[in-house]
């Protein structure tokens, strides 16, 4: 068995690397793994991650050695890392909270249990569902609309002095909300078509997105099945009360919408979605797992247990007593 940690030291609020690095260090000595059998880098550029994962995943599947690979960072480093390995087998990657959304987790546990090196690796590997999207390899959702305009505009507020996190956030929903709310989007979600004035729309894998926001509160991400929430425009004045609704996952329970939310969503399980725009007001702005960009269409296919990913023990143990059957107890 290998191991390799990928370290962002662009992620997250400050660089993670000089207190991290030794924890690693002392963490692999407690868990018994040999010095030579671990391999700490520090990535340098956008979609390093990912080269430097495909790179140790071919040579450890030539010569037939297991490989994990944690990845600190956000959600954006780990499927860097997770697209770097696909197709190569042996290879499971995992993730230590230290981005700023960190949302890929959140389907599986808390951030405290995926912080902790000691359960990180006495953990296990898990297979789940993945979406291949017009913007790369996702995990958890794909995005677009309002919430994937504000994501979209937050970087040019973060340029302004003393306006970065939650500041540049804020001012980015604001610039949304004063401007032209809502698109006309035409649908495709399997066999079926439909148009709808959208705010806003989520392709659900895992359970959250853009820092928390629990857009697929039941999502399973082995079942072979997306989620499809689509939310209808509305006023500004309703906008902050489906926002809250949304950001809880108040809006579906026990695999169906809620009362209060059927006027104003739309469900669907499907397993590829394609929306363009039908209004003629050019691409609409979407996101999945770190990637934000204008899209002439967003497409979104489940590639069903194509992911091969490590949960801390915590997360591992609820994961594989949740998809125990009956049988598998008793046995």
């Amino acid at each position: 068995m290998r191991t390799l940690f990928l370290l962002n030291p662009a992620a997250g609020k400050q660089d993670c690397t000089s207190q991290l690095i030794p924890q690693i260090e002392a963490a692999a000595r407690r868990a018994g793994l040999a010095p030579e059998e671990v391999t700490i880098h520090v990535t340098e550029y956008a979609g390093h991650a990912r080269k430097l994962a495909r790179a140790a995943a071919q040579q450890a599947a030539a010569e037939s050695v297991p490989l994990r690979i944690y990845t600190a960072g956000g959600d954006g480093t780990f499927m860097e890392a997770m697209t770097g390995v696909q197709g190569i087998p042996g290879a499971a990657v995992g993730c230590l909270p230290y981005g700023s959304g960190n949302d890929f987790l959140r389907t599986y546990g808390t951030k405290e249990e995926f912080a902790d090196l000691d359960a990180q690796l006495a953990g296990g590997e898990v297979t789940i569902d993945l979406l291949q999207t017009n913007l790369g390899l996702s995990a958890t959702i794909c995005a677009a609309g309002l919430d994937a305009q504000v994501a979209y505009g937050i970087p040019k507020f973060r340029r302004i002095p003393l306006c970065g996190g939650e500041a540049a956030y804020l001012l980015s929903i604001v610039e949304q909300l004063c401007g032209r709310i809502g698109r006309t989007l035409t649908f495709t979600i399997d066999e079926e078509t439909l148009t709808v004035d959208c705010l806003m729309c989520a392709i659900c894998n895992g359970k959250a997105y853009g820092g928390g926001f629990l857009a697929g509160p039941e999502a399973v991400p082995d079942d072979g099945w997306l989620d499809v929430f689509i939310v209808r425009k509305v006023g500004r004045l309703t906008i902050a009360k489906l926002l809250s609704m949304y950001k809880n996952g108040r809006h579906f329970v026990n695999g169906q919408l809620t009362e209060a939310a059927k006027p104003y969503f739309i469900y669907r399980r499907a397993k590829r979605v394609s929306l363009r725009p039908a209004d003629g007001r050019g691409p609409i702005v979407a996101t999945a797992d770190g990637e934000c960009a204008p899209c002439g269409e967003v497409t979104a296919s489940l590639q069903p247990l194509a992911g091969r990913i490590l949960l801390p023990k915590p997360a591992y143990e609820r994961f594989c007593a949740a998809r125990s059957t009956p049988a598998d107890v008793t046995e």
